[in-house]
């Protein structure tokens, strides 16, 4: 049985909706763990949701980088244990510099809250292993600061390396410019970490796991993850 957390900042909003897909898709057990927790001994995996930690003060994620549990969550990415994040929860990695690139505001200047289509690019991360590259996902963006940027060389690289593992496109699998929510570079919507334990994306598939929600493309992400924690 894997054991997962679900951290919480103040300002941290979908905790509920991530841990209540977590045990509907999964079936394992979840635990909400408050940001000034030292300790992640005896979780298995750890998604960081979205929201607005420490109120977005400063930048996104950029206090939330701080909180005592980081620490740990740290080491537990350094053990190869399983990380997550989910819009708010990608931006705290970026700080971590536990995923690569930074999260600029949008490039309409406006917060954007729509469904959106996502390519899945690589099946080498907690979120993907159970996907087929190509294949084509529904689920919503709710975010102002999300348009993925990298330098160059950091750009290359992420491609090169297969690290881009969500893109956004259209209907017909295309990374379009009119597909793209917030400008990201390369229709950039997810990343993992070099060592392929590490992952995020700016779409909330815990708001698309059950048809109640109007969509259950999100549930193939979760049990990925879980998935992942069996491997």
């Amino acid at each position: 049985m894997a054991r997962f957390a679900v951290l919480v900042f103040p300002g941290t909003n979908c905790e509920g909706d991530v841990h209540h897909a977590i045990e509907t898709v999964t079936g394992q057990p979840a635990e909400l763990v408050w940001h000034k927790e030292g300790s992640l001994d005896g979780f298995d995996a750890a998604v960081v949701p979205g929201g607005f930690a420490h109120g977005d003060y400063l930048r996104a994620g950029g206090l939330a980088r701080f909180s005592p549990v980081m620490e740990p969550l740290i080491r537990m990415a350094e053990s190869g244990r399983a990380v997550a994040g989910i819009c708010n929860g990608f931006q705290i990695l970026q700080e971590a510099g536990l995923l690569p690139g930074a999260m600029l505001r949008n490039e309409s200047l406006s917060y954007v809250c729509r469904d959106v289509r996502l390519r899945v690019e690589a099946n080498s991360s907690p979120l993907t292993c159970g996907l087929e590259p190509g294949a084509t996902l529904r689920m919503p963006v709710g975010h102002a600061e999300g348009n993925f940027r990298a330098d160059d060389d950091v750009l290359e690289a992420l491609e090169a390396d297969e690290q881009v593992i969500f893109r956004y496109c259209d209907d017909g699998g295309e990374a379009s410019d009119a597909a793209n929510p917030n400008g990201s570079r390369n229709n950039i919507a997810g990343v993992r970490n070099a060592r392929g334990n590490v992952a995020a994306l700016m779409p909330h598939p815990d708001r698309a796991y059950e048809e109640a929600l109007g969509g259950v493309d999100g549930r193939r992400l979760f049990e990925s993850l879980h998935r992942f924690t069996e491997s």
